[in-house]
């Protein structure tokens, strides 16, 4: 069977050099790839600002993220990125301070909450339905832009308990795709020893992009928060919690060696990170689905089939059966986990050595980067068969002997060991169960409903930014499935 092959940058055939990625590789981090990135085991690039390596061998990769985590904090160019965006979120922060964070966080987002949710993601699945059943027949329609409004619109409905409407979705999607333009061009300096160097108006364009996305959530949150520092003064705590939503965990939540909980900064920050890093990673792998699926016409078509199936009667099941209900879709599931391999929605995660090391043949050097790339290992040459072709189904066997006997040596044990889309180790990102359920049921409904085809001429660009989008948008054609 042949498989559809998506267009990805073609890799430079020679590595940059420091100058070139200073001048031309700032609009993508994917540009700054060249042919033997998708072979190595470890690269290196000493650059004028910072000593670089990628790690691309899955047991260097486990040292990094799991066996030496704590050696190895989140990259303070990131936070720098970030911080006018997220705060000091678990996104953000290290150390103590992300430890004290990430187990005030844990509570909301247990199995058992995650599916107590369900109904409300599955409201904002219903609205999506009906905007796309207002499209008209054969037209041409941007699919990153609906899947931006229904993954931000399932975020507010857990977390706030509020629907997010059009105009607001439209202003949070222009303001971080001005972000997220803006941040590689904000960090390459840094990289040249050259912070001073970043322009004062693009600071500033930054700077009102992250404030507008703010604001949106400080007029939601406030009003809680406030109301419930008063119910608390009062005696009264059950009355300023009426919503079971993600914010009521979290203004519930205590640490356990202090009793206190999150100020009203910290919870800001905490709802912007599960805002913004929530919803705009799904939108991303969303998008990135139906581009797939519309290349796919077999896969698509078996993909309506178990959806139709599977969705009768959902409506009336409790949340439990009715997550269990998605959750059984194996075709579902298997083409969203194939959307993650080929198109992480972070592509690069970056890490800071706090202390000296050696890893292969190399002096790792504290204060030095590690950058551990879904992107170039979930495509990698010698970890994959067949890297860069989307093929769901690979997923339900085995890697056949001539996989491994055509190049692929390691291809039975690469699900587990070179599939991180999600991260790997203690910040493992807390929304996997979350994002695994929210991107089942869209996708079954919309498989249920829609059949997605090519727009002529249209190809897609990823570019790598704080997440990988197309360049020019995700255009399809949409079309109603036929009776019978």
């Amino acid at each position: 069977m042949t498989h559809f092959r998506p267009h990805y940058p073609p890799p430079a055939p020679r590595k940059p050099g420091p100058w070139q990625l200073f001048f031309h590789k700032r609009r993508s981090w994917l540009d700054g790839l060249y042919e033997r990135s998708y072979r190595m085991k470890m690269g290196e690039i000493h650059l004028p600002g910072v000593d670089l390596y990628m790690v691309n061998e899955p047991p260097l990769v486990r040292q990094v993220m799991v066996e030496q985590a704590a050696d190895f904090p989140k990259h303070e160019m990131l936070g720098d990125a970030l911080r006018p965006l997220l705060g000091d979120s678990i996104f953000t922060t290290n150390g103590a301070v992300w430890q004290r964070q990430r187990e005030l966080m844990n509570p909301s987002f247990e199995a058992a909450r995650v599916k107590r949710v369900f109904g409300r993601m599955r409201d904002a699945a219903d609205a999506m339905v009906q905007r796309l059943r207002a499209v008209p027949e054969d037209s041409e329609h941007d699919l990153e832009v609906e899947m931006t409004h229904v993954a931000a619109d399932i975020i507010l409905r857990t977390i706030l308990s509020q629907p997010l409407d059009g105009e607001s979705a439209h202003r949070v999607f222009e303001a971080f795709e001005r972000y997220q333009a803006l941040a590689p061009r904000l960090m390459m300096p840094a990289f040249f020893g050259l912070r001073w160097l970043r322009p004062w108006w693009l600071q500033r364009q930054s700077h009102r992009a992250a404030v507008e996305i703010r604001s949106l959530l400080v007029g939601m949150i406030r009003p809680r928060y406030d109301a419930y520092q008063m119910a608390l003064k009062a005696g009264d705590e059950a009355a300023a919690l009426p919503d079971d939503d993600i914010l009521a965990t979290l203004l519930r939540v205590r640490d356990a060696k202090t009793g206190k909980g999150f100020d009203f900064d910290e919870l800001v920050n905490q709802v912007a990170m599960l805002f913004l890093a929530g919803h705009e990673t799904s939108a991303s792998a969303l998008s990135w689905s139906l581009h797939l699926l519309a290349h796919a016409p077999e896969v698509q078509q078996r993909m309506h089939d178990e959806a139709v199936a599977g969705l009768v009667g959902v409506e009336t099941l409790d949340h439990d059966e009715a997550a269990g209900r998605v959750k059984d879709m194996v075709l579902v599931r298997n083409v969203f986990r194939e959307t993650l391999r080929l198109f992480p929605p972070v592509g690069f995660f970056a890490r800071q050595a706090a202390v000296g090391c050696t890893m292969r043949d190399k002096q790792v050097k504290p204060g030095a980067s590690v950058v551990i790339s879904p992107w170039l290992i979930q495509r990698h040459r010698e970890l994959w068969a067949a890297p860069d072709d989307f093929d769901p189904d690979r997923y339900e066997r085995e890697a056949s002997d001539a996989e491994v006997a055509a190049g692929c040596p390691h291809a039975r044990e690469s699900l587990r060991k070179a599939y991180l889309p999600f991260g790997m180790g203690p910040r493992v990102c807390i929304g996997t169960a979350f994002a695994l359920q929210e991107a089942s049921l869209i996708l079954a409904m919309l498989a249920r409903e829609f059949r997605f085809e090519p727009v002529p001429g249209h190809v897609p660009q990823p570019v790598g930014r704080l997440t990988i989008r197309a360049d020019n948008g995700i255009r399809l054609k949409v079309h109603r499935w036929q009776a019978g």
